[in-house]
Parts: structure tokens; sequence; C-alpha cells
């Protein structure tokens, strides 16, 4: 008997703004829409389960638009044993992902960027390549 495969192939079609920022997710939160004049709102929870390994647990923002959504990604989750487990574990040193999708082109990365890295909470900013990223799954979150 012949086997076929499925082989998915997954579009990651939105830019990665990683934040470094010892905040509370909430707090992160505010400090966006304060600086952006957003309005991203808490959302449910997001469950990553994996085999032999604890789930995790990454608080959400989001804010939905007519053509895509901005949403704050926690990278840090806490098992039961309290051991930090990360969302992107390859970029331990990034606290909070923001993912845009747009696809009217009206969002300027650039100069979110630039709004975020004057704020005196947010250590530093970076443009992110998701495609050369190795836990690159882990962010689809939709």
């Amino acid at each position: 008997m012949k086997k076929t495969k499925l082989q998915v192939v997954h579009e990651y079609e939105f830019d990665l703004i990683g934040l470094v920022a010892p905040l509370k997710d909430y707090k992160m939160a505010w400090v966006i829409n304060n600086s952006l004049d957003l309005d991203l709102a808490r959302t449910k929870d997001y469950q990553l389960e994996f085999i032999n390994q604890p789930a995790l647990v990454i608080s959400q923002y989001i804010l939905e638009k007519d053509h895509g959504f901005i949403q704050l990604l926690r990278n840090r989750s806490y098992s039961k044993s309290d051991k930090a487990l990360y969302l992107v574990p390859e970029l331990k040193t990034i606290d909070y992902f923001l993912l845009l999708q747009d696809y009217t082109y009206e969002l300027n990365i650039n100069a979110y960027i630039e709004e975020l890295s004057k704020h005196p909470y947010v250590q530093n900013v970076v443009k992110l390549d998701v495609t050369k990223l190795k836990s690159k799954e882990n962010l689809l979150t939709y």
C-alpha cells in the first residue's frame, strides 16, 4: 500500500519586533498603547503544548484590524516548577514580541520602532527576521 505524506507549509505574513523591557505584561501593553496610539486588549492566554515538555502559557494582547492585526506576546512563561520556559528559546533576552500583520501596508514598522525606542521603560527594540528563527512555528497563534 502506498503511503501519502501531508506536508504543511506555513506562511509568515507578519513583521516581528522584539522588545527588551523588564515589565509586567499589562504595563508593556500600556506603554505600547500610549506610545503608538493603539488599543491593544488582553485576550485569552495562548497555550502551546509539547510532547514530553511542560505546556507554555503565554499572555497576549491583540488589536484586530480590518486587514490584519497587531499582537503582543510575552516570550517567557513559567511552569509549575517555576522554571522559565520561552516561546522562542533562541531569543531568551527578548521579553516581548510585537507581531504586525497588515495587508494594506498602512503600518510603518520603522516608525513603531522609533517611537518605542524613545520610551524610558523600553531598553531595546529590534526588528527580527521571522524566517531565520528556529522556533518560528511557535509564533503562529491564529
